[in-house]
């Protein structure tokens, strides 16, 4: 391949990685030519295997991730050591552990490729870089921050008033792609009831 040649397939290959971030951040700022490349820029790729653990319990969460291709999960475990899924993220989804990225102090939980997954990260450092040279991405994260302490408050709300089948058939609505993808025990983990109680509560739901 020509010199020239591999200069465009290199750069058409990092549109094809970048084209579905862009589309997440279009849904809320628009950004000429320019600002699409200079985010670009800052963002590092990375391909974690099945059971890959991105972050670490006690570790000091550095970076904002996008899920590419694939799905992670983050989970913590209590006093008893007893595990405890508190989110999914499949592809075109945001992670990553809020109250360590803007404290800088160590996280509380474990951020984990169920499968094979493409991700995209972005540090600290370059975030604050983004903010001061493309201000409307304070928007954007302000956005994205925003959605999620909404949807973590009705956790909690559903944590408290709804059953765990009522929580089971939520899941099921909201991520339907997933379902066939996640083991077992997650999903009983992320409703809060075990796998004993999870298996015999599907077989009641099926009789039904």
């Amino acid at each position: 391949m020509q010199k020239n040649k591999l200069g465009v397939f290199l750069s058409l290959t990092r549109m094809d990685s970048t084209a579905l971030i862009l589309q997440n951040i279009s849904v809320h700022i628009n950004l000429d030519e320019n600002e699409k490349e200079f985010f670009v820029s800052l963002l590092e790729p990375l391909t974690l295997k099945r059971k890959q653990l991105l972050l670490e319990q006690g570790d000091i969460c550095r970076h904002s991730t996008f899920v590419n291709s694939g799905c992670l999960r983050g989970y913590m475990y209590d006093r008893n050591a007893m595990e405890h899924v508190v989110s999914f993220a499949p592809q075109g989804w945001w992670i990553g552990d809020m109250y360590s990225l803007i404290s800088q102090k160590p996280g509380i939980q474990n951020i984990e490729a169920i499968e094979e997954t493409k991700i995209l990260r972005l540090s600290k450092e370059n975030q604050e870089l983004l903010y001061k040279e493309v201000p409307k991405f304070e928007r954007f994260f302000r956005i994205l921050i925003e959605n999620s302490l909404v949807a973590y408050q009705q956790r909690l709300i559903d944590n408290l008033s709804l059953t765990a089948e009522e929580r089971y058939l939520k899941l099921s609505k909201q991520l339907p792609f997933l379902m066939n993808r996640l083991p077992l025990n997650q999903i009983a983990s992320y409703i809060g009831v075990t796998p004993q109680y999870f298996s015999k509560m599907r077989k009641r739901m099926v009789m039904q």
